[in-house]
């Protein structure tokens, strides 16, 4: 993460995460349902370099995806939810670095 206050703000306010654990100057912690995600801070990354991925495997796609879509969060613009051929009904999100969180559930 470049900026913690913009990176809490997308995984909290617009993903539905919460903080846990201490609050420290150049790290963060979310949690939602069982899954961590921790951040660091570094200030010298390029979101256009950035290649920083994340594959989320859930049993309700479809409503996690239509909240999203209800609190305005930008999906990614190749990745609407679709079925794939290797079995896997997904779809993507960038956040505010440029991480790919791409959300999945077995057909």
């Amino acid at each position: 993460m470049r900026n913690k206050v913009a990176t809490s703000h997308y995984y909290i306010n617009k993903l539905g995460f919460k903080q846990f654990g201490g609050d420290y100057d150049n790290y963060l912690m979310v949690e939602k349902d069982n899954i961590q995600i921790h951040f660091f801070l570094f200030n010298e990354l390029d979101p256009k370099e950035n290649y920083g991925q994340v594959y989320i495997r859930t049993t309700e796609i479809e409503k996690l995806y239509e909240q999203l879509l209800n609190n305005n969060v930008p999906v990614h613009p190749n990745g609407a939810l679709q079925t794939k051929p290797w079995g896997q009904k997904e779809f993507s999100l960038l956040d505010p670095d440029n991480n790919l969180l791409t959300i999945g559930q077995s057909v």
